[in-house]
């Protein structure tokens, strides 16, 4: 009776994995409207929020997945990073992105745009965010992606800050290096707006610091990544982990933060040597941002 019982235990786990396996692969594009621009914006506007795609040299479908995008038109993509997880993934990002080729945009880097995915223990995840070893050098051809997102006419928000006007809208940006490694100067870019229609943070993490500090300067729409949305979900219950400070409900999708909006992408991708996603399906996102009322 324990044999069977552990034949049948064990036969559950491998159709789980298997499962959670294929679900890693199945793409998706979600549509979600936000009321964030002022009264007497002419039109909406349309922003594709891509993240977390962790290309390899073996992912050539999800580049292409990606590539196809473009026929979306957005008025404006932003990238909330982690392109990459090896250096061979370079190639794949210029395919993947090329349709966008001046499509207003902007980006911030992740962990996996400087170093590349090492072999961890997975249950580790579970435990706690993850973390990097201080004394570890970048490896990855991080300046070569920089200057390739600028090439396509992308603001670089890496601790930066920048202007754009796409749909008739003016737009204020601001964002921060990745946060999960310690990267983020919100100092540098914190204070006063310029004139805008609308007033965006753009992090790779959203960890609290940074979160509150774009709240506190009355950020209307905020965009992060770096959850995967929790990667592995239970129905009924969501998200285990968020992997930083972020309360677990809000692992993917659209929430408050204070009073910003705050959008979580889920992405498209995984740490490659934990290629699983349970109840939480790669995703990228089109919002459109509407007239808000009041």
């Amino acid at each position: 009776m324990i044999g069977a019982t552990a034949a049948l235990a064990a036969t559950g786990g491998a159709a789980l994995l298997g499962y959670s396996l294929w679900e890693a692969g199945q793409y998706t594009l979600r549509q979600v409207s936000v009321p964030a621009l002022p009264a007497g914006t002419s039109e909406p506007l349309r922003v594709l929020h891509l993240s977390d795609l962790h290309l390899t040299g073996a992912h050539a479908d999800r580049a292409e997945w990606v590539r196809q995008l473009a026929t979306t038109t957005p008025d404006l993509v932003i990238a909330t990073g982690d392109f990459l997880s090896a250096a061979d993934g370079l190639p794949l990002v210029q395919q993947a992105l090329a349709g966008f080729a001046g499509v207003p945009g902007a980006f911030v880097f992740g962990s996996n745009d400087y170093f590349a995915a090492r072999r961890v223990n997975p249950t580790g995840y579970l435990r706690g965010p993850s973390k990097h070893t201080r004394r570890r050098r970048p490896d990855l051809p991080t300046e070569e992606l920089r200057g390739y997102l600028a090439g396509l006419g992308w603001l670089d928000l890496n601790n930066s800050s920048g202007e754009l006007t796409t749909a008739g809208a003016r737009l204020a940006l601001r964002g921060v290096d990745d946060p999960h490694i310690r990267r983020d100067r919100y100092r540098v870019v914190g204070g006063d707006w310029p004139e805008a229609d609308l007033r965006v943070g753009v992090t790779h993490a959203p960890y609290l610091r940074v979160l509150d500090a774009l709240d506190d300067d009355d950020a209307d729409l905020i965009f992060a990544g770096h959850t995967h949305g929790g990667q592995i979900c239970l129905p009924g219950f969501g998200a285990l982990v968020t992997n930083c400070d972020l309360d677990r409900s809000q692992a993917s999708g659209l929430s408050r933060h204070g009073d910003a909006w705050l959008h979580v992408s889920a992405g498209l991708g995984t740490n490659p040597n934990t290629p699983i996603r349970l109840a939480c399906r790669p995703t990228a996102t089109v919002l459109t941002l509407t007239v808000r009322s009041g």
